[in-house]
């Protein structure tokens, strides 16, 4: 995808900022490894309470990748303080103008005005989280990524109308059983279940892909007729920065592509075109609706 100016400045400070009620810890690396392409994160914290046996999974994580646990206790039943600790410190990091922009990671439509108020301060505020993610918070966020589509590393042509894809290159690496060995020591004991497989113990989804449907086409379309000049042509990098304004939660790879390119050559009439300009020979792709 051809991402926007803000979207690739690496001299971005960033504070990323998890709810770890809300995101499953298999995926942060792919996480990590996403936010690096927007900046640098100054801050690195994570919120919950760590007494919780359910966050245990987390420990080994959190060492590997220096991210600060931040220690929150459920003072009352069915209040979430996790979230209140995480806005409070996401202002007061505001405050102290070390950060360009904040990556708010979470399922939860509880930081939707967090993230707005951070915009009104100025802030590039991204977002990260499940599909599940209410859309309220989706489009309070300059830019938000679905931790499903991390994983996806091939490109795959989704027909309008067709269901949607699961990386099945992926469930059968996963779910492949070794070669068999010529001679195997039985079990001295009965074991009650089976080990777990690879899938049950990331704890995460399958990566799916959603169809290329009418909707797309059609945000696609006005796009590129918002932008065109009068030739008709508009340039590709403007088009993928027009489409996250419009959609934060835009992104190729929600449709099975890695790049914008590809995914707007399977949309039905619309044409591309590479030019090579300037002194440097650097090769720009325009698009146009004949």
């Amino acid at each position: 995808m051809t991402l926007s100016t803000f979207e690739t400045n690496q001299d971005l400070k960033l504070a990323v900022l998890i709810d770890a009620d809300n995101i499953p810890y298999a995926r942060i690396k792919a996480m990590l490894e996403e936010i690096a392409k927007y900046g640098t994160p100054t801050f690195k914290r994570i919120y919950g309470d760590w007494t919780r046996p359910n966050l245990s999974g987390w420990k080994t994580v959190l060492l590997e990748n220096a991210i600060t646990p931040i220690q929150q206790y459920s003072y009352t039943k069915g209040k979430n303080s996790t979230d209140s600790a995480l806005i409070i410190d996401a202002m007061d990091i505001l405050y102290t103008g070390k950060v360009d922009g904040f990556c708010i990671i979470s399922s939860d439509s509880d930081f939707t005005r967090l993230a707005t108020r951070l915009r009104e301060a100025g802030m590039k505020v991204f977002g990260m989280g499940e599909k599940k993610t209410p859309v309220s918070f989706i489009a309070s966020c300059n830019k938000f990524i679905y931790i499903e589509i991390l994983d996806a590393a091939e490109d795959t042509v989704t027909a309008i109308g067709s269901p949607a894809l699961i990386n099945t290159h992926a469930l059968k690496s996963a779910t492949s059983k070794p070669p068999a060995k010529a001679k195997r020591a039985a079990p001295t004991k009965k074991t009650t279940s089976p080990p777990p497989t690879v899938i049950e113990e990331m704890k995460a989804p399958v990566p799916a892909v959603s169809a290329i449907n009418e909707d797309l086409i059609k945000l696609i379309r006005d796009s590129i007729s918002d932008l065109a000049e009068e030739d008709g042509w508009a340039g590709l990098a403007q088009l993928g920065s027009l489409l996250i304004k419009k959609q934060p939660d835009f992104d190729p790879r929600n449709y099975g592509f890695k790049k914008l390119v590809s995914l707007i050559k399977n949309i039905p009439a619309v044409e591309t075109d590479e030019r090579i300009t300037g002194k440097n020979s650097t090769p720009h792709i325009y698009v146009r609706i004949p």
